[in-house]
């Protein structure tokens, strides 16, 4: 392959020549182009082709390759080389849109499907010989950080208002400087599309956004032009979540939520219609005591006892990121407690990570096994043995609890 294919694996190179040596006509298309262009690796591999759909599957399972009708409805197939997927789609032009689904025909028009993409930085391709197609300008946008909207901006959001959360996703990847002021007017006067949107679609790009490259420059400019009232109607908090971020805080989804998110966190997770792992993640971070960056050894055992380290971590940096929030906000004196000490918060996550968590070692069969007859009571017991073993810093062993149990508590 030529020499502009670097970001490319042999392997990938391989499969290509196997789907180029059939399909002769067909183009990388999007992403691919893109990171080729910027000399990044690749990570999934798309393909267009102005065959149709049944042509496409035919020829390739003539050829020996395995292919799985993925979209054929949207004419797409994947071609599947060595347990690696290669989606190819037949050059496609838009017969009717709703904002959130497309009905499509087959077309032989290059520019045609082009025309029909997000992005000129998307709307590039690529042919066998290396040669690129580029019929909106997409590769000096690329060159000048620009992420501008193919053709008109508001008719491509009016497409599919999954865009707007496209634009800022890409903004913070490719983006430098100010954004472009056609995309952000259309997005402004559009934003009420969104809620047409599937919560779940909207969800998995805000969590790409929360967690991609500039992160609060984008979450920042997504507040400006009303897109995160839009998203988060139970309100947000915009400084919070800067601070968060700028803090050094890891680039989990959830925990950027529960820095982002006002209101109840309940409330927000069945808006956004979380998993039940990132329901409880959320809800777990959001609630419950922190510690204070000088606790003891024995308080945070006792911390860790009641639950596992993740969530008191996340914790740590929402009180972080809060107290950094309130006293640029002038919201809170300005003390040392107002203005924390980053390097102390450090040392008490270090400390809740370096701390194996502590488990009480005695059950209720124990209970039963000193004397005390099966039932209710053996609860009451049995907490107390846990309150003291709390109390002792967790750190008796079983036969000290047990010793303790038989001796009493007068």
């Amino acid at each position: 392959m030529d020499a502009g294919s670097e970001g490319l694996t042999s392997a990938q190179r391989r499969a290509l020549a196997q789907i180029w040596a059939v399909l002769p006509q067909a183009r990388l298309v999007g992403g691919v182009v893109r990171d080729l262009l910027m000399g990044r690796s690749v990570a999934d591999v798309d393909m267009a082709t102005p065959e149709t759909p049944e042509q496409v599957q035919d020829t390739l399972t003539a050829a020996g390759i395995k292919v799985v009708p993925t979209g054929l409805s949207h004419g797409t197939v994947t071609a599947v080389i060595a347990s690696a997927p290669y989606e190819i789609t037949t050059l496609r032009r838009d017969m009717e849109t709703d904002g959130r689904h497309a009905v499509v025909c087959w077309t032989t028009d290059w520019r045609e499907d082009a025309a029909r993409r997000d992005f000129t930085i998307n709307a590039m391709s690529r042919s066998r010989d290396g040669a690129l197609h580029d019929y909106f300008g997409g590769q000096a946008d690329l060159a000048q950080g620009l992420v501008r909207f193919v053709g008109d901006a508001g008719t491509r959001i009016e497409e599919d208002a999954l865009r707007i959360l496209r634009f800022f996703r890409f903004q913070g990847r490719y983006g430098t400087g100010e954004p472009d002021a056609e995309a952000m007017r259309a997005i402004t006067q559009r934003v009420g599309l969104i809620t047409r949107l599937s919560v779940e679609r909207v969800w998995s790009e805000l969590q790409r956004i929360l967690t991609g490259p500039n992160a609060a420059t984008q979450v920042a400019m997504m507040a400006e032009a009303g897109v995160l009232s839009a998203i988060l109607p139970q309100g947000f908090a915009l400084g919070r979540f800067i601070h968060l971020v700028q803090a050094g805080a890891p680039a989990d989804a959830v925990l950027r939520l529960a820095a982002l998110a006002e209101g109840s966190k309940l409330d927000v997770a069945q808006h956004l219609k979380l998993s039940r792992a990132d329901t409880a993640f959320l809800l777990a971070v959001s609630e419950g005591p922190v510690p204070e960056t000088d606790v003891t050894d024995a308080a945070l055992r006792r911390f860790l006892a009641d639950e596992p380290a993740p969530p008191l971590i996340g914790r740590t940096w929402l009180r972080q990121a809060t107290l950094l929030a309130d006293a640029e906000a002038g919201q809170t004196a300005q003390t040392e407690t107002a203005q924390p000490d980053a390097r102390a918060f450090e040392a008490l996550r270090k400390r809740l990570e370096g701390i194996p968590r502590p488990v009480f070692p005695v059950a209720g069969r124990d209970i039963v096994a000193a004397g005390h007859a099966p039932g209710p009571a053996v609860g009451q017991v049995l907490a107390r043995v846990r309150n003291w073993w709390m109390a002792e810093g967790c750190t008796a062993s079983r036969e000290a609890c047990l010793d303790r149990l038989r001796h009493g508590f007068e």
